[in-house]
């Protein structure tokens, strides 16, 4: 397992290109970002192989301002679907193994299923998979897939696809992110770490991350985790070291 720096809220008072060496500096392995667009994917590679890291998962873009996402939403079939294939591409050259096709907001099933379905097809011979997750609907009211039941069944419907747990999001559903990550088993593709109440780092809030690690090693896990969390404090890196040390990281 090796530790990720979500840099759409780490390191957030430093240019986009600049955070990916403050990662490294603060110990991280990799880092994250869903929409590094921005920086094209060629000058991306660079900045990261310079670094010693790798990008470990990136979103195929979140449509207009508040959609966060295009998957599930009737009448932009044709949108999303390129979007998709240009983020295919681009996470394929910066060597993102995770892709992850946001579903939106007040979208309808049977769209988003049809979708997964084109994803899964023109990512089933690139290097990139497929990724989907949930987040909470008390983050977002009205994301299509907002349920870790739903998420699960996801999963077990499409063998190829793999799911991303946010201990933040799981708990915000009233669910227990443990059991959650058990029954995700090797379906597991990314984790994201953050705690609740507050979605600040691990410590300030009522998750227990000891066994969250341990359903971790249960399971065989050996992909990122990654911190998507709301630094409470200027010294909000002060958990790295115990938790490093307690999973065994490096």
């Amino acid at each position: 397992m090796i530790l990720s720096a979500h840099i759409g809220y780490l390191f957030t008072d430093l240019p986009l290109r600049e955070r990916p060496a403050a990662a490294r500096a603060a110990g991280f392995d990799a880092v994250e970002h869903p929409t590094p667009f921005e920086i094209p994917a060629r000058e991306l590679r660079t900045l990261l192989d310079d670094q010693g890291l790798h990008l470990a998962q990136m979103s195929s873009g979140m449509g207009r301002q508040g959609e966060k996402g295009l998957a599930a939403l009737p009448g932009r079939e044709a949108e999303f679907r390129d979007s998709f294939s240009r983020a295919l591409d681009y996470a394929e050259e910066v060597g993102s193994p995770y892709l992850h096709p946001m579903a939106g907001v007040r979208g309808d099933l049977s769209v988003y299923r049809s979708n997964l379905e084109a994803a899964l097809r023109m990512a089933e011979t690139r290097y990139p998979a497929v990724l989907v997750e949930v987040i909470s609907a008390a983050t977002v009211p009205g994301y299509m897939m907002a349920v870790p039941d739903d998420l699960l069944a996801l999963a077990r419907n499409y063998p190829h696809l793999r799911i991303l747990v946010d201990s933040f999001h799981v708990r915000a559903c009233g669910q227990d992110p443990v059991t959650v990550l058990r029954e995700a088993g090797a379906a597991l593709g990314h984790v994201h770490v953050a705690d609740h109440p507050g979605r600040h780092e691990p410590g300030t809030g009522s998750i227990d991350f000891d066994a969250l690690l341990q359903a971790l090693s249960e399971i065989g896990y050996r992909g990122a985790v990654g911190f998507e969390y709301v630094p409470s404090s200027g010294d909000h890196l002060a958990w790295m070291e115990n938790f490093r040390n307690s999973a065994g990281f490096g």
